[in-house]
């Protein structure tokens, strides 16, 4: 006998009936991530087809797509390379282990990869997620100061509000308090350098702020409390974007370059979200002239389409572990999905997409059309800030006392019926849109936003 129907979805039910789509009797079962779930299955938002900018309810409303899935589908839906390139996998081979064996794509990604990662990083590790690869950075990082004899340096930094996935590692180097709050202690020996937040002084920043590259310096106070012998390396978003896209000051990211290589500390860039044309090159470390010694990537890898991470590696870390017995396994980490045959299939399909449309540095042109979108906001009730670089933005609003977050949330939701569908953090809506955006959809996003932020006091 059939389970009847959730009350929640009568009306989702039938209108899916007219668009050919199937839904579940009940949305009981499945616990969401990082969802208001109570809310959520009160008045559930369900999209059942994505195609370009757009996606589809199951009411058939087309949904602008202002936030690329979860900053990851930067090419856009349901594109034709990459759903050949899975489907052809999947007919051809669906699985090989990765340990002590190989498949062909695993290596000619790497490859590619390398092709347009920062000079100087020409190793790749494959993970499943931005917090698998930032887990297995971390561990990198703690091991390659072992094998070169300096075991006791494994302190790891992170910094105040910045956001490094869900994994304990990750969430211990991170600096958000609501990731943190609920799951104790951590990872031990984690410290954190200040956040570069500075609503007083660069509040309206059209790109990077001018004030704030002393507060790398902090590095400096770390350094003297634990001694440099004891950090293993600094993790930093060059763009914070969970937290609310806070863009880094002029300066600062090259600054702290120079005291890690400085001190002897390994500079972990974590660029799950800047990665792959976001900022208006292939990644944000060449944006700012700044190589780092690892580089943590995800989203972007695949277009969204197959879960992949990876940690591009500077050649001189991978080299240091080809020591001793050749038969013998030199870094003892990995995943049984790593480098997966549909994840590397969708991951070549993407660049491949990215490489013929020009799409890794696309953001460099239509970033000013965002940039004068979001800015065009100032001045416009509770907006207290607007922060953007390439095809980011961020616009900041005023809380509501006592209620923090719930302005933000009802834009979203207001947005969300006008068929627009952005993100929020905190009291920040969030725009990252899919790089092959138009003007006119930057006029829709925008326009859809400044309409709600008005109905919502």
């Amino acid at each position: 006998m059939n389970k009847a129907i959730d009350p929640a979805l009568m009306h989702a039910a039938e209108a899916a009936h007219s668009t050919g789509s199937t839904l579940p009797a009940s949305l009981s079962a499945y616990w969401m991530p990082f969802t208001a779930n109570r809310q959520f299955k009160q008045s559930p938002r369900l999209l059942v087809r994505a195609e370009g900018m757009h996606y589809e309810d199951v009411h058939g409303r087309r949904i602008l797509d202002g936030v690329a899935g979860l900053w990851c589908v930067n090419a856009g839906h349901g594109r034709p390379r990459i759903v050949q390139a899975i489907q052809q996998q999947a007919a051809r081979m669906d699985f090989c282990p990765p340990f002590q064996m190989a498949h062909p794509k695993a290596f000619e990604l790497a490859e590619r990869l390398v092709q347009i990662a920062p000079a100087g990083l020409g190793k790749v590790f494959f993970a499943n997620s931005g917090s698998e690869a930032v887990d297995t950075a971390l561990k990198m990082a703690l091991a390659y100061h072992r094998v070169r004899g300096e075991g006791t340096r494994t302190r790891l930094i992170g910094r105040e509000r910045g956001y490094h996935g869900v994994n304990f590692g990750g969430i211990s180097v991170g600096g958000m308090v609501g990731n943190r709050k609920t799951f104790g202690l951590g990872v031990a020996g984690v410290d954190h350098l200040r956040h570069t937040h500075d609503l007083q002084r660069n509040a309206f920043s059209n790109g990077q702020p001018a004030y704030g590259a002393e507060l790398a310096d902090d590095l400096e106070r770390l350094v003297a409390l634990h001694d440099a012998s004891n950090i293993a390396a600094v993790i930093v978003e060059p763009v914070a974007g969970s937290t609310g896209v806070l863009v880094p000051p002029q300066g600062y990211l090259q600054r702290l370059r120079e005291l890690c290589t400085l001190h002897g500390i390994l500079l972990i860039f974590d660029e799950v979200i800047t990665g792959f044309g976001r900022t208006g090159q292939a990644f944000a470390a060449q944006t700012f002239g700044v190589v780092p010694d690892l580089l943590v990537c995800a989203k972007g890898l695949t277009n969204g389409a197959v879960p992949m991470g990876a940690v591009l590696v500077r050649d001189g870390i991978h080299d240091a572990f080809m020591t001793g017995p050749e038969h013998l396994i030199e870094f003892p980490h990995g995943y049984t999905y790593s480098a997966h045959p549909l994840a590397c299939a969708a991951g070549l399909g993407t660049l491949d997409t990215y490489a013929e449309e020009g799409l890794l540095t696309r953001a460099a042109t239509m970033g000013k059309t965002l940039a004068d979108g979001v800015h065009s906001l100032k001045g416009e009730p509770g907006v207290i800030d607007v922060r953007n670089i390439g095809l980011v933005g961020g616009i900041e609003l005023t809380p509501r006392p006592g209620e923090p977050a719930r302005r933000a949330f009802d834009v979203f939701l207001d947005c969300y019926d006008k068929g627009v569908l952005v993100r929020t953090t905190g009291d920040t809506i969030a725009l990252s849109p899919p790089l092959i955006i138009e003007p006119s959809h930057v006029d829709q996003l925008i326009e859809t936003l400044r309409g709600a932020i008005r109905r919502v006091q």
